[in-house]
């Protein structure tokens, strides 16, 4: 293929700005702030995990304890109709009946109370869990909100850059032979670098030096001649910094 040499010496300025696009895509993907974010997301997931053993104890204690208040509040209630019925009198072996079942009555009172107290001394440590976790939950999420403020920031500036050097790629590229600028994009699509400055008889793509035969079929090479690399394929271009 043949170009003139100051349309190949613009190939690298047209890599130059290709080279910022992959570094600009390659920090895009790579933020700090998107680890970040998917670290305090598994730590969410692991703290609703928390959060709903937590609320389940919660409820179980609470429904237990309403429970055991329905029972007391039965044993009340019978006690009320006990006393009211031996408040009335009667014969003595209803009498006597009435004061045993008061006296079993409150002993199960007393006992059911007990019972429902030791269970509110639990609720009151199982919702201190509960909300301990809820604190976590939104630290946590106050920290996954900064990071992703932080990254959609940087997704702005990068979006920026981008959106600079592809408007001042585009002029450039439409400025080369198209023969040209096709056979750089292919090679630079399978490599990740198009074209490279060819100096002090070294391949500026895989850093190879050249000896011999192949060194001299560069030198010799017509200045419009596209040269490629034998070993890795891309264009050397060749400047006044070549030392040919």
């Amino acid at each position: 293929m043949k170009a003139a040499p100051e349309a190949q010496r613009r190939l690298l300025d047209l890599q130059a700005i290709d080279t910022t696009l992959n570094q600009l895509a390659h920090r895009r993907r790579s933020l700090p702030e998107l680890a970040e974010i998917d670290t305090v997301a598994r730590e969410l997931s692991a703290l609703e995990d928390e959060r709903v053993r937590a609320q389940v104890a919660v409820d179980d204690l609470d429904r237990d304890i309403s429970r055991y208040e329905k029972d007391i509040d039965q044993v009340r209630t019978r006690k009320q109709r006990d006393q009211a019925r031996l408040d009335a009198g009667g014969a003595l072996r209803e009498i006597e009946g009435l004061q045993h079942e008061l006296a079993t009555l409150n002993r199960r009172q007393s006992e059911l109370e007990d019972a429902e107290l030791e269970l509110m001394e639990r609720r009151e440590s199982a919702e201190q869990t509960l909300n301990e976790v809820l604190k976590r939950i939104a630290e946590a999420a106050e920290r996954r909100d900064a990071a992703e403020a932080r990254r959609d920031e940087a997704y702005a500036e990068i979006a920026k850059e981008q959106e600079f050097k592809s408007q001042s790629r585009g002029p450039l590229a439409a400025d080369l032979p198209a023969d040209l600028v096709t056979l750089y994009d292919k090679i630079r699509e399978e490599t990740g670098l198009g074209a490279a400055l060819f100096r002090s008889g070294r391949c500026g793509g895989c850093r190879i030096e050249l000896y011999g035969a192949d060194l001299a079929r560069v030198k010799s090479a017509p200045a419009d001649e596209v040269v490629r690399c034998e070993e890795c394929r891309r264009i050397m271009v060749r400047t006044a910094e070549s030392g040919l």
